[in-house]
């Protein structure tokens, strides 16, 4: 249920902060124009909303469906990176946005988002073989 709350609030945050670019789009040299770097971070600070939203709700509704038990192991490793990746890939697109030198700072969400995603494959594939005895 975490992961499916959290994506919820994730995708609410998105039609949140689409709306507070949305104020200004319609200017031409908003944000320093169409391509400029603070633009371009924000635009993917606010799809990050949506993408890492989309994924948590993915994966809260798998395990609903799997019927794993709530804080097992890898899979709560796997639950809470993908939460912190989630809250840090905003987070570092609009530092980022403001401030070009500060952009390793994406090593936090890339770190939390692909080890939630590397653990979750491997539980996955984990399960498939256990059901079905290692056979294809």
């Amino acid at each position: 249920m975490l992961n499916l709350a959290f994506g919820w609030v994730w995708i609410t945050m998105g039609f949140l902060s689409g709306a507070l670019l949305g104020m200004g789009f319609h200017r031409e040299s908003f944000m320093g124009g169409y391509g400029s770097w603070p633009r371009r971070l924000a635009r993917l600070g606010h799809i990050a909303f949506f993408g890492t939203g989309f994924l948590n709700v993915l994966l809260g509704l798998s395990v609903l469906a799997l019927q794993i038990e709530p804080g097992s192991g890898v899979w709560s490793l796997a639950q809470w990176s993908l939460v912190v990746g989630s809250i840090a890939m905003p987070i570092c697109c609009y530092i980022a946005a403001c401030n070009k030198k500060t952009k390793p700072i994406f090593v936090v969400p890339v770190v939390g988002l692909t080890l939630a995603g590397v653990l979750i494959g491997f539980e996955l594939v984990r399960a498939y073989l256990s059901t079905t005895g290692g056979a294809s």
